[in-house]
C-alpha cells in the first residue's frame, strides 16, 4: 500500500509517498482500504512539530472506506463494512490502514465516503463545541472565528438550527459572503475592523456568552474583550500560531471568565459517547439541516500542494483527499 511519511518535521516540502507493507490486523483491529481521507489543519500541526509525533511518522487522523480484513475476536465490525474514522493514531494518508474498532464508527449508506470525512473530524466538533463544551440557547448571540471555513460552515449552519444569532469573522472580504450564506447573522473581516469593538457594538456592549476560537494567537486576547461576565472562553485550535500562557489574573479574573480547551478525544473517549457524535452528525447531514460543498479534491500525489493551500488559507471550505 500506499501511505504519506515524514522522516522530520517542518513544512510541506517534508511530506512524501513510500511503500509500505502492511501486516495483518491483530485482535480488536480491522484492515481498512480508504476510499476519501479528510484534510485538516491538525494534519500540519503533527508535520510541523507543533503537535510532536515519533519519527518517522505517518500523518492524517480522518479517514473512511471499507473493511477488507478482519483481525480475530472482532465482532461489531465485517468485512465489506463501510465504516469512518477521526482519531489517533495518525495514518490516514494511505491507500490502506490499520485501525482499531473502538475507534471505528458505521457510515449510513446514504453518506459518501467524500462526504462522511468532512463530517467526521469537523462534524465532531462542531457537535461537542454547541452541545457539550458550552450548551448554548436559542437567541444567544454567540462569537465563531474563521466562520467561513470547513469547520466553520458546519457550525453556523449547525448553530443557526438552533436558534443562535452567530457572529463570524473571516478573514477577507471574498470570505463574507461564504459565512453568510451558511448562517452567519452578523460577519466581521477582522483584518479591517476591531472585532472586539464590532461585537460589543452588536451585543449592545453586554458580551457574548462564549466565543469559540480555532486561530489562536491572533484572536486570543481579543476575544476575551468580547464575553460577558461569567463567559466561556473556547480555544480548540491554533492556525495563526499557539497561545502565549495566559495570565489568569490579567485575562480571566477581571470578568469571572472560564478558559478550556477541548478537543474531540475529550468527548469520544467511550463507545457510547462515539456513538453520540456519529449518530448526531450523520442526522444533521440526512435531514439537510447542515449541507457541504467540498472546495477542492486533491491525490494521495498531490499532498505537498494541499498542505501549502490548507497553510495559505486558499482553501475555502472542506477539502478531502482521493487516494
Amino acid at each position: 500500500m500506499k501511505a504519506v511519511v515524514i522522516n522530520k518535521t517542518g513544512g510541506p516540502e517534508v511530506l512524501g509517498i513510500k511503500e509500505i507493507k502492511l501486516n495483518d490486523p491483530k485482535s480488536g483491529e480491522v484492515l481498512i482500504k480508504n476510499e476519501a481521507i479528510g484534510l485538516n489543519y491538525i494534519d500540519t500541526y503533527h508535520r510541523s512539530g507543533l503537535y510532536p509525533v515519533e519519527l518517522p511518522s505517518n500523518i492524517g487522523i480522518e479517514g473512511a472506506g471499507v473493511i477488507e480484513k478482519t483481525g480475530p475476536d472482532v465482532k461489531d465490525f465485517s468485512v465489506g463494512d463501510k465504516v469512518a474514522y477521526a482519531s489517533m493514531p495518525i495514518g490516514s494518508y494511505s491507500t490502506h490502514r490499520i485501525f482499531p474498532t473502538k475507534k471505528l464508527v458505521k457510515v449510513p449508506d446514504k453518506i459518501e465516503f467524500k462526504d462522511v470525512v468532512t463530517l467526521m473530524t469537523k462534524g465532531f466538533t462542531v457537535f461537542y463545541l454547541l452541545h457539550k463544551t458550552y450548551q448554548v440557547k436559542t437567541g444567544e448571540h454567540i462569537l465563531f472565528h474563521a466562520a467561513a471555513g470547513g469547520v466553520g460552515q458546519i457550525f453556523c449552519q449547525w448553530a443557526k438550527s438552533l436558534g443562535c444569532k452567530v457572529i463570524g469573522t473571516v478573514g477577507s472580504d471574498e470570505k463574507i459572503k461564504i459565512a453568510r450564506d451558511n448562517g452567519c447573522e452578523y460577519v466581521i473581516n477582522y483584518s479591517k475592523e476591531n472585532f472586539a469593538e464590532k461585537v460589543m457594538q452588536i451585543t449592545k456592549g453586554l458580551g457574548v456568552p462564549v466565543v469559540y476560537d480555532g486561530v489562536g494567537k491572533k484572536t486570543f486576547d481579543q476575544s476575551i474583550e468580547c464575553l460577558k461576565v461569567r463567559g466561556m472562553m473556547v480555544s480548540f485550535g491554533n492556525a495563526s500560531g499557539a497561545l502565549d500562557p495566559c495570565n489568569v489574573t490579567k485575562s480571566l479574573a477581571p470578568k469571572g471568565l472560564y478558559l478550556t480547551r477541548p478537543s474531540i478525544a475529550h468527548y469520544t473517549s467511550t463507545r457510547e459517547e462515539l456513538d453520540e457524535a456519529a449518530d448526531k452528525v450523520f442526522e444533521m447531514y440526512i435531514s439537510k439541516k447542515i449541507n457541504l460543498k467540498i472546495f477542492k479534491e486533491y491525490s494521495l500525489n498531490e499532498i505537498v500542494e494541499a498542505h501549502q493551500d490548507l497553510e495559505n488559507r486558499k482553501i475555502l471550505g472542506p477539502a478531502v483527499i482521493i487516494p
